[in-house]
C-alpha cells in the first residue's frame, strides 16, 4: 500500500509537470507568433477568435494530456498483458480476437476523421461566439447608449446555439462510435466462449483454461473499449491541435538579421507606390510619387478614404506596397532591419488607447529603459505632467482597461509625452490634438511645434487651419495625390480640392478669406 501510494504521488507530480509545461510552451509559442505576425494577417482575423485558440483550444489539450493520454497509457499496458496471456493460454482462441483487431483499426480510423472534422467546426464555431463577446465588453460604452443590449444577447445566442449544434452532431459521432465498439468487444466475447466452449467438449481445453481465457478477454476488451474512447477523445483534440498548427505556420514578420545605420537622417521617398489591401478588391494608393527632405513638415489632406492613413501605414512598413517602392535616406525601406526601422518612426495616433497599467508604465511604453526623470520632462513638455501630479497616486495612477479612467485629452497629451520620449526621426501625427480642448490645444501645439523640430512630420489634418504654416501641403484624392505646395499656393487655385475643402470647413467666402 506505502509503494502504491509513493508510485501514485510521484506519477500524478510527474504528470502534471509534463502537462503544464507543454501548456506553458504552446501558449508562449501561440502568443509569440501573434504578435509578430505581420497586419495583413490581422486584416483576416478577429480578435476573438485568436483568444480563443490560446484559451479553449489549449484547454482542451490541457484535458487530453493530463487525463486521456494517461488513460491510453494504462489500458495499453492491460492490452498487452491481456494478449500476452490469452495467447499462453489458448492459440487458437488468440487468433479469434486478433482477427477482429484490423477490422476495429479501420473503423476506428474512420470514425475519427469524422469525429475530427465535428471537433474542428465546433472549435471554430466557439471562436465566433468569443469574438462576439470580446467586440461586445471592449465596446461596451456603445452598446449601452445604444441601448442595444437585447440585440447583442440574440447575436450571441444565435451563435451559441451553432455552437451547440456542432456539438451535438460531434457527439452523435462519437454516440456511435461507442455502440459500435459495444457490440463488436461483445460481440468477439461472445464468440470466444462459444468456441471456447466447442474445445472443451472436444476434449481440446479443460474448463480451468476456458475461464482464464474469458477472464483475460474481458481485461483485453474492458481496456480496448477503454482505448476507443480515449482515442475518441483525442480526436476531438486534434481538432483544436490542427487549429493551433495552422496559426504557428503562419508566416512572421522578418526579424532584424541585418545590419543598419546608427540613426536615420530622414530622407523618405515614395517611388511609384500602389498599394491594395488584402481583404479588398480596389487599389486604394495610385502610383504615388512623393519625395520628402529630412526635417521637412508634411500635411496630408483630403476627403476620407483618400488614403493618407495607409499612406503612414505603409512608412511604418505595417503593410508592405504592392507595386514600387519606399526609400528611406536613399535605401530602400525591405533592405532595412523592421523593428529598428520602427524605432526611427513616432506616431500620436488619433485615437489613443492605452495599457491597462500605470501612467509612467504607458509613457515609457516607447521607451523602456528611460528614467523617471525623463519620463516627467516627456510629460512636461507634453503638458500632461500637471494633471497627473494631481493624482493621489501621481505617475504610478492606473489608467484602467483601455486608459478608460482617463478623458480622452488626457490620453491624447500622454501618448504625445510617449512620442515625445522615444525621440524618433520620423514623426507621424494623426489629429493628434484633436481630442483638446482649445486651450490644451494651445499649450499642447506649442509642445509639438517643440517636437517637430529637426524631424521629418507627417500630418494626417482634417482640421485644416492647424497646418497653414507646414512647408508643404499635400492633398490626396482617390488615392493619388492631385495637388501639392503651401497653404497659399493651394488655397490661390479656386477650382482645387484644397481650396473647396477649406470653403466647407470654414464656412467663409473666398473674398473673405
Amino acid at each position: 500500500i506505502a509503494a502504491q501510494a509513493t508510485l501514485a504521488f510521484y506519477a500524478g507530480l510527474s504528470m502534471q509537470f509534463v502537462c503544464q509545461s507543454t501548456l506553458r510552451d504552446v501558449r508562449n509559442a501561440c502568443y509569440e507568433k501573434i504578435i509578430t505576425l505581420p497586419m495583413t494577417f490581422f486584416g483576416q482575423r478577429r480578435v476573438g477568435e485568436l483568444t480563443s485558440r490560446i484559451a479553449a483550444d489549449v484547454n482542451q489539450i490541457e484535458t487530453t494530456i493530463d487525463t486521456t493520454l494517461p488513460q491510453m497509457a494504462r489500458q495499453f499496458i492491460f492490452l498487452v498483458g491481456g494478449i500476452t496471456m490469452i495467447a499462453v493460454t489458448s492459440l487458437k482462441l488468440t487468433g479469434i480476437i486478433l482477427v477482429t483487431v484490423p477490422v476495429l483499426m479501420s473503423v476506428a480510423i474512420f470514425f475519427g476523421r469524422k469525429m475530427r472534422a465535428c471537433a474542428r467546426a465546433t472549435q471554430d464555431q466557439l471562436a465566433s461566439g468569443h469574438t462576439i463577446v470580446e467586440e461586445t465588453l471592449q465596446a461596451i460604452t456603445s452598446v449601452k447608449a445604444f441601448t442595444n443590449e437585447l440585440w447583442e444577447k440574440a447575436r450571441y445566442a444565435d451563435s451559441n446555439q451553432k455552437t451547440h449544434a456542432f456539438a451535438l452532431h460531434a457527439a452523435r459521432w462519437r454516440a456511435i462510435s461507442s455502440a459500435f465498439f459495444v457490440i463488436a468487444l461483445l460481440g468477439t466475447l461472445t464468440m470466444v466462449l462459444w468456441f471456447g466452449v466447442s474445445l472443451m467438449q472436444h476434449g481440446q481445453m479443460t474448463p480451468g483454461a476456458l475461464t482464464r481465457f474469458v477472464l483475460y478477454t474481458v481485461f483485453v476488451t474492458g481496456a480496448m473499449g477503454q482505448a476507443a474512447e480515449a482515442f475518441n477523445q483525442i480526436q476531438k483534440t486534434l481538432g483544436s491541435t490542427q487549429r493551433l498548427r495552422e496559426l504557428l505556420r503562419e508566416e512572421s514578420e522578418p526579424s532584424d538579421s541585418t545590419s543598419a545605420p546608427a540613426r536615420l537622417h530622414g530622407d523618405v521617398s515614395f517611388d511609384g507606390v500602389c498599394f491594395t489591401y488584402p481583404t479588398r478588391k480596389v487599389e486604394v494608393l495610385h502610383s504615388l510619387e512623393l519625395n520628402v527632405r529630412a526635417g521637412e513638415c508634411i500635411a496630408l489632406v483630403g476627403p476620407s478614404g483618400a488614403g493618407k492613413s495607409t499612406l503612414t501605414a505603409l512608412l511604418m512598413r505595417l503593410y508592405e506596397p504592392s507595386y514600387g517602392n519606399i526609400q528611406f535616406d536613399g535605401m530602400d525601406a525591405g533592405s532595412l532591419p523592421l523593428k529598428w526601422l520602427r524605432r526611427q518612426i513616432g506616431i500620436v495616433p488619433q485615437e489613443c488607447i492605452l495599457f491597462g497599467g500605470t501612467i509612467r508604465q504607458n509613457i515609457a511604453y516607447g521607451r523602456s529603459d528611460a528614467t523617471p526623470q525623463e519620463i516627467q520632462l516627456a510629460a512636461q513638455q507634453a503638458n500632461a505632467d500637471e494633471f497627473i501630479q494631481a493624482f493621489p497616486n501621481g505617475y504610478d495612477t492606473l489608467v484602467g482597461d483601455r486608459g478608460v479612467q482617463l478623458s480622452g485629452g488626457q490620453r491624447q497629451r500622454i501618448a504625445i509625452a510617449r512620442a515625445i520620449l522615444k525621440n524618433p526621426v520620423i514623426l507621424i501625427l494623426d489629429e493628434a490634438t484633436n481630442s483638446l480642448d482649445s486651450h490644451s490645444e494651445q499649450q499642447i501645439q506649442v509642445a509639438l511645434d517643440r517636437l517637430m523640430q529637426g524631424r521629418t512630420t507627417f500630418i494626417i489634418a482634417h482640421r485644416l487651419a492647424t497646418i497653414r504654416h507646414v512647408d508643404r501641403i499635400v492633398v490626396l484624392a482617390q488615392g493619388s495625390i492631385v495637388e501639392m505646395g503651401t497653404h497659399d499656393a493651394l488655397f490661390a487655385n479656386t477650382e482645387g480640392i484644397y481650396r473647396q475643402l477649406c470653403r466647407l470647413q470654414f464656412q467663409a467666402s473666398p473674398q473673405d478669406d
